[in-house]
Order: structure tokens, then sequence, then C-alpha cells
């Protein structure tokens, strides 16, 4: 047996994927597409909602994209019941979850208990990308005067300091480099984002504090770091292949092998579509061909549209122009039956749904209960949230149906 029915919350490990008394072993059943996506949609809390403390579900999603302070907001609202804003402001401010630079150099908060071995598991690829920068390199320091910088930098950011009191900070020792400087460190120093307030703990003028990490965790903890990376993402994007892994770390192919080999039994290959061999944890289970996905408003930098090689599991490919800006913006996304189906916005009318395709009447009930949810949650924080993203709508986009659902 390949996989265990239904959608109950309960009896799962805690990498979040589904535990059944099948295994993967089976050498004639064979994963399919459909399969693959409800996997995806069940694993990051998408086929109903959950009652999850939201720090807790933060570490069974493994990661919540947060370049925009509204997305984890809006992220955990598609997933948990009876979601509260207030809770997941007060996880940022008591440190139980932590907003720092990691996977694909990009903003991410994570579980406090699970940020320092992401971070070490991310380090190597951070330094790279930062201090062999032509920008870094055009200030003439080396990766060890970089280094240097360090304990000073935490000293100084024992309290929240902002990007500019952090310049003026280098000027002192760098002068007109000093921005290219603190470019290059906050990708890879121990910092995490502070939280300045409302309406989403953090603006986009960003506020830095150290974040107690080691500076330089060892060869060890780096590879233990990965190990665990690599298990808490197949928990909750899994099954996957190393190049889906791959695409959602920057992590080299040859690192990503070594992590597989060292972690035994703990993972094992499974069949699946294509001919990239998917992995999976041992145990793991996938919902029925069948399982009904129902209609989802995902945010900007939604995770389920990043942790797969292109285009993913839930993107046609067709869409994905449309969807995935050529600056790397990716707008908030209409889902429907576990695939994308149009963008949404904010506007002062209401929510605006925009379908690339027609859609059916129950969809579009489904979508536009969502949306007068949605309306609730964002009157009291932000009614216009991605307001600065408008650019991409006035632009426009093909799309076959599009209402605005007031509240």
């Amino acid at each position: 047996m390949l996989s265990v029915g239904g959608r109950e919350s309960e009896d799962r490990n805690p990498g979040g994927a589904r535990a059944g008394t099948g295994r993967w072993h089976d050498p004639v059943m064979s994963l399919t597409e459909r399969r693959l996506a409800l996997a995806l949609l069940d694993r990051q809390l998408l086929l109903e909602r959950h009652r999850l403390d939201v720090a807790e579900a933060v570490r069974r999603l493994c990661a919540l994209q947060a370049q925009s302070p509204a997305s984890p907001y809006l992220a955990l609202w598609n997933r948990l019941r009876e979601f509260a804003p207030e809770d997941l402001d007060a996880a940022f401010a008591e440190g139980r979850l932590v907003k720092a630079t990691l996977m694909r150099l990009t903003l991410h908060a994570v579980h406090a208990e699970d940020y320092a071995p992401f971070r070490a598991a991310m380090l190597g690829t951070l330094r790279g990308a930062r201090l062999y920068d032509r920008r870094f390199k055009a200030t003439g320091l080396t990766p060890a005067d970089a280094d240097a910088l360090l304990p000073e930098l935490a000293g100084f950011l024992e309290r929240p300091r902002t990007g500019a009191e952090v310049e003026r900070e280098v000027t002192g020792r760098h002068g007109e480099h000093a921005y290219r400087v603190w470019w290059a460190l906050r990708a890879f120093a121990p910092v995490r984002h502070a939280p300045v307030g409302g309406p989403w703990s953090f603006a986009h003028r960003n506020s830095y504090r150290a974040s107690g990490a080691a500076a330089a965790p060892s060869p060890e903890e780096a590879a233990a770091g990965v190990r665990r990376l690599l298990l808490a993402y197949l928990g909750a994007f899994g099954p996957a292949s190393a190049s889906d892994f791959a695409r959602f770390t920057l992590l080299t192919r040859g690192t990503i092998t070594t992590a597989l080999e060292g972690l035994g039994d703990q993972v094992v290959r499974v069949p699946g579509p294509g001919r990239a061999a998917l992995f999976d944890l041992a145990g793991a289970t996938v919902p029925d061909e069948d399982t009904p996905a129902p209609p989802r408003l995902l945010p900007m930098w939604d995770g389920t549209l990043l942790a797969h090689a292109v285009p993913g599991r839930l993107m046609p490919p067709e869409y994905r122009p449309l969807v995935v800006r050529r600056n790397g913006d990716v707008l908030p996304c209409l889902l429907v039956d576990g695939q994308v189906a149009g963008v949404w916005r904010a506007t002062g009318e209401g929510v605006e749904l925009t379908a690339f395709r027609p859609l059916g009447k129950a969809a579009w009930q489904g979508l536009a209960e969502e949306a007068e949810k949605l309306s609730a949650l964002l009157a009291d924080r932000d009614p216009a949230v991605y307001r600065r993203y408008g650019h991409w709508w006035e632009k426009g986009f093909p799309y076959a149906e599009r209402t605005v659902v007031t509240t």
C-alpha cells in the first residue's frame, strides 16, 4: 500500500509528512503528477486548515518566504484554523520565530531552533554569493577582511539597528564602500531581522540585530545542518529530487548527494514520473488521486511555488510568465483544484480575483468565500496589502474572467 487516504491532521511526524503503515518500496506503483501535487498541498497544510501553534506550523512547513512583511501572515492564514495575526506578532517578538537571509539568499521565517542549523547548512552558499560578487570585490577587501568585521558587527547589533545606522558605523572604516560591505555582511553574518511593529511586525526598511548563532560553524555542523534541512524539506515539500532541493536552497549537487548518503535509511527512493530520482522520508505517504483540493489565495512568493524545479508542482507552464515576473516577483495566486489558475490583489474596493481560464460556478464561489475571509483579515492590518506591486496589474494580464469581492 503506497498511501493512506483521508486528510486528518493527526499522526504526522515532526517533519510534516503523513505517517502511515505503507512504505515507498512498492516496485509496482508509481506516483503521478497529480499525487505529487497533492503530497505538496497536504504537507503544506493546504488541503485543510489545521489547529497549530504558529511556531510549530512554521517548523512543519520548513520555512516561510518572508521578502514581503505580509507574506508569512497570509501564508499561515491559508493554512491554520482561526489564525490570529497577533499570535505571529508575538512569536516574532519573543524570538520563537526568526526572520533572516537563508535559502536562495532570500528572507525566510523559520523556527528559532532551526535557524542555527539551517544557517550552518547555507553559510557556504551565502558567503560565496556575496564575497565573490563583483560588487564586494570592487571594495578591494578580501573574504578574510569581511570575516574580521563580524565580532565588531555582533557587538554593534546587541540592540536593534537600522541598515542606515550600520552603514554609518562601517563608514568610519570603509568610507564610500560602506554600503557594499554591509550588503555582503547582512547576507551571511549571524544577523536576524528585528521586529519594528505593525502592521506586519517588519517594515520594508529593515532593522537588524545579532542572532547569537556561531559566526563560523564547523564543517561537521555544516554537514549536520544540510541533513537537518533536507529532512525538513522533504517533510514539507516531498517527495522531491536532488534538483528540487537544489532549487529550494542553491546548494551544490555534491553537497546534496553527501547529505542523502549520510541520512541512510531515513530517506528512501520512490517511484515517480520522469527521469529524475525522487526521495522521501521513510514511511511517508501521499493522498489518494481523487482527493479534493480546496481554493486558496496564496501570498506573494509562497514557498509552494518555489520549492521544486521549474515550473513546479502547482504551476501550469503557460501561466509561469504571468505569475513569476522577470525581476523575480512571484505574484499572489489563486489556487483552484490544487493548481494556479490566476492572481489576486487587494484594492480599495475589495479583493480583485483574475482568472487566466474560465472557472466553474463552484470554483468562483469557493474563491469568493476565501476573498471575503481575507478582506476581514486585512481590514485591521493593511487593506491594500502588496500595493507597491500594483504596476504588474497596470501592465495587464490576458484573462478569461475577473471579479472584485467586496465585504
